[in-house]
């Protein structure tokens, strides 16, 4: 038999785009003890849980829950259950994250319309409103932030658009939920996802997501009940039924609604992470958590460009919580990340695609997205370029962060007086 030891993994600060460092509420209220799925103080967490990230994605809709997977499975609980074989679904490609959504669609069997644009831009309104008026898609599935660019797509025209040319909106927020500003209702998205492992300070392994009414009407026109559960009450949608069993969200929404059908053993443990994460943001109010994101992002930025590196992309479309920095010439980008991790214990992350090896990625979200981090990061950046020969600036980058604090505090004084 092979004894292994104790579990001790390294203390890492995770100061790339996603996982970051759990906030330590979210640890201790993972380690609560279990009761069971239909236990009434757990259907009672089910409900209050909820009820938060109603708050959290800022909307009025019943639906919003959980799914017990990673965020790509509350893309593809998404995806599946919205998509028929033979609809027609526009995805906008402006990173990797595009690719995904468009890569699962066509697993649904539709017809799938990319639109790209290039790496470190957005789409214009008018960019997507052309591609509806000309393919006329069932659904309009598009990234809020993808971190393989580090860019925020504007939403707040899309969900009036997608009505306009009768199509549905489905919008994964993996990575800016909880850092960046997002309003379910007020933008009219019809199907939100997201994850807990970027700015809700969470591990990954649940998917929050949010069912507006619209897309409600499309997933229970395909709701069967199954098999072993159903009664003679029980009468099938009209629609196909959903190709997953594990993420048909008519099931879940029947699981997590008044009827409590069973669907799948809930993953307790993450249901209280979830939750704690939820209360967290709720706690600190979310236009604060908007805020200090964007002030963690900000020091970073001004950091990096004070050392006198390139920022990757559209800065006036960049995501409060994560920012591209090219590698400098002649420095092997694989061995800084080896060193900063190896000697500093700090991660910080590499690219994907056209990006991978040209650019970093650094992250300044959640838990992480401190002052503390922020410094440390730079600091520890500088030594190690300064040891692989890059020709930098010196001394620059945490004084001018620190700057940048300073000055966000004096603002917010003069605000208050």
């Amino acid at each position: 038999m092979t004894v292994f030891a104790d579990l001790n993994p390294p203390a890492r600060l995770l100061m790339g785009p996603g996982p970051i460092n759990a906030d330590p509420r979210v640890l201790r209220a993972m380690a609560t003890p279990l009761v069971g799925q239909f236990d009434p103080s757990m259907t009672a967490l089910m409900a209050e849980t909820m009820a938060l990230y109603r708050q959290v994605f800022r909307t009025q809709n019943k639906w919003s829950l959980l799914i017990d997977a990673t965020a790509r499975g509350g893309i593809e609980a998404a995806m599946v259950s919205l998509i028929e074989p033979g609809d027609k679904v526009l995805v906008p490609v402006f990173g990797r994250f595009g690719h995904l959504k468009a890569e699962i669609a066509r697993r649904c069997g539709a017809e799938v319309v990319e639109i790209q644009a290039e790496w470190g831009t957005v789409f214009t309104p008018e960019q997507i409103e052309a591609a509806l008026k000309q393919h006329r898609p069932k659904l309009l599935a598009v990234c809020q932030g993808d971190t393989s660019t580090t860019m925020l797509q504007p939403l707040n025209e899309l969900g009036k658009l997608a009505r306009a040319y009768d199509a549905l909106l489905y919008t994964d927020t993996t990575a800016s939920l909880g850092g960046n500003d997002l309003r379910a209702d007020e933008w009219q998205l019809d199907l939100v996802s997201s994850g807990l492992q970027k700015c809700l300070a969470g591990p990954s392994g649940s998917a929050p997501i949010t069912i507006g009414p619209r897309a409600e009407e499309a997933i229970m026109r395909r709701r069967h009940v199954e098999q072993g559960i159903a009664t003679a009450a029980d009468v099938a949608g009209p629609g196909r039924r959903i190709a997953s069993n594990y993420f048909d969200l008519a099931m879940i929404m029947d699981y997590w609604g008044e009827k409590r059908l069973n669907h799948h053993t809930e993953a307790t443990s993450m249901l209280y992470g979830a939750r704690e994460c939820a209360k967290i943001l709720v706690e600190e109010g979310l236009e604060a958590a908007f805020a200090r994101h964007r002030l963690a992002g900000d020091a970073m930025a001004q950091g990096l460009a004070a050392m006198g590196l390139k920022l990757f992309g559209d800065q006036r479309h960049k995501m409060a919580n994560v920012v591209g920095v090219y590698i400098p010439d002649g420095v092997a980008g694989e061995a800084v990340r080896r060193s900063m991790l190896e000697d500093f214990g700090i991660e910080i992350g590499t690219s994907f695609g056209p990006l991978h090896g040209k650019i970093w990625r650094i992250g300044t979200m959640g838990y992480n997205a401190r002052k503390d981090c922020v410094l440390t990061t730079l600091a520890a950046l500088e030594s190690v370029l300064l040891a692989n020969g890059a020709k930098i600036a010196t001394n620059a980058a945490v004084p001018q962060a620190l700057a940048c604090y300073r000055d966000a505090a004096q603002t917010a004084r003069k605000a208050a007086d």
